[in-house]
């Protein structure tokens, strides 16, 4: 077992601790379906109190299978087999939907967990569906995943090639950051393409956040962002949250470690500043059970994701420790920072 320094152990004690991107949802109703139950305390929960975590901001993904059709069905599922589980799991999880709650979670020492769309899918093209997913407890709008939808265009996972020809936001898009930002929603960037993102930056009068994104001058993929989306983000006063997935983190990405975490870090840190940079790791190890077995795998550069799940942030805290990071500063990167959007955003 890997013993921690008292730093570190003092730094998460003290810390708000927030992963903001966690396909949890899709876990959840996949497992539920086949019988199970309990599944944030039985498989999640372990690996987030060791990590410190104080919350998690859980993406609604719909798979590419059931789009269109099945799109609100599916989020409405997985929407239902979330709330079984807190029902299940009062005494160790909290539905966050307020900046309140955060702290209310951090007292009673359990895990806090936000809603988040991951494309707006299940919307279709009608804006009065989110008043329901509001009700419903959801509170964070990424727009678009890498794909078209009824909002935008996504990114691509690959370099960016200027003779494609891509669309910004649509209508419906422009009118749906609009009321998202009325209703006191955060609107999420990752997986919007450039010109999407450019139109957002134009429309919005809130913080914006880009909850599970790296930097675009380290690894050259349309998913990163590009310096200047960095500091259009901080300009709007928000906040980039950093993704594990080696092939978004590292340039050489079979060797990737924490290390190419840290440098993404200290890229926008010294880009933009240390109120503008948080965790937003994107583990998607716990839905493998669910993939299709793979009889021959030819890809040069397999993906995985660096520090594998939540319960080795302090692996991370100790790698910004080592790289010279102060206490008051790596607090920032742990919470803080998506802590201070929260409260401009939901509190107004």
């Amino acid at each position: 077992m890997y013993h921690f320094d008292e730093r570190t152990k003092e730094i998460l004690n003290e810390s708000i601790v927030i992963d903001a991107h966690f396909d949890l949802l899709m876990d959840l109703s996949g497992q539920r379906k086949l019988g199970f139950c309990k599944v944030m305390e039985n498989d999640h929960l372990d690996n987030f109190k060791k990590g410190g975590l104080t919350c998690v901001v859980s993406s609604i993904f719909i798979e590419n299978y059931m789009i269109p059709e099945l799109s609100l069905r599916e989020s409405l599922d997985q929407i239902s087999s979330f709330y079984q589980e807190i029902s299940e799991s009062k005494d160790n999880f909290i539905f966050c939907k307020t900046y309140d709650d955060v702290y209310k979670a951090k007292k009673e020492d359990k895990i806090g967990v936000f809603l988040s769309f991951e494309g707006v899918e299940p919307l279709y093209n009608d804006l009065n569906l989110l008043e329901i997913f509001y009700e419903l407890g959801v509170r964070f709008v990424g727009l678009t995943w890498s794909r078209r939808n009824y909002a935008g265009d996504g990114s691509r996972f690959s370099e960016p090639d200027p003779k494609r020809y891509l669309n910004g936001l649509s209508d419906f898009g422009i009118e749906l950051v609009k009321k998202s930002q009325k209703m006191n929603m955060i609107v999420d960037v990752s997986h919007l393409n450039d010109k999407g993102f450019w139109d957002v930056i134009e429309l919005t009068s809130n913080p914006i956040i880009a909850s599970h994104s790296n930097c675009r001058n380290i690894v050259n993929i349309e998913r990163n962002l590009t310096d200047e989306q960095i500091k259009a983000i901080a300009s709007t006063g928000g906040v980039i949250g950093i993704n594990a997935l080696n092939k978004f983190a590292s340039p050489t990405p079979e060797n990737a470690n924490v290390y190419d975490l840290v440098n993404n870090i200290d890229y926008i840190v010294n880009l933009v500043g240390i109120d503008h940079v948080g965790l937003g790791f994107d583990f998607c190890g716990h839905l493998k059970k669910f993939d299709p077995p793979i009889v021959t795998d030819n890809r040069i550069s397999k993906s995985f994701e660096i520090l594998e799940n939540q319960s080795n942030i302090p692996v991370l805290v100790e790698a910004l420790l080592e790289r010279g990071y102060e206490k008051k500063d790596i607090k920032k990167i742990l919470g803080e920072n998506f802590l201070r959007v929260y409260k401009i955003v939901f509190n107004k």
